[in-house]
């Protein structure tokens, strides 16, 4: 899910992420890219994720490798059970 720490900024390129606790922006450079981000916290997982935003099984590895990207700088967590 993405951090509760980020806020996200439509652009016409995809989006702006801003982590208020580390201070740190990203790009999310595709419009795709910022539906799968938005839809994470409603899919089992991130594959699920992709394939509801509509990535083209040719592309499941790129939005994998963005999404771990995005995990590694703290933009998106897992989920915590409630």
């Amino acid at each position: 899910m993405l951090h509760p720490q980020v806020s996200l900024r439509p652009e016409s390129f995809g989006a702006l992420a801003y982590h208020f606790g580390t201070r740190r922006l990203s790009f999310l450079k595709s419009t795709t890219l910022l539906a799968v981000v938005e839809s994470l916290a409603g899919q089992p997982s991130g594959h699920e994720a992709c394939r509801a935003a509509g990535v083209a099984p040719a592309e499941l590895d790129a939005y994998g490798r963005a999404l771990a990207t995005l995990a590694e700088s703290g933009m998106i967590c897992e989920r915590t059970a409630s």
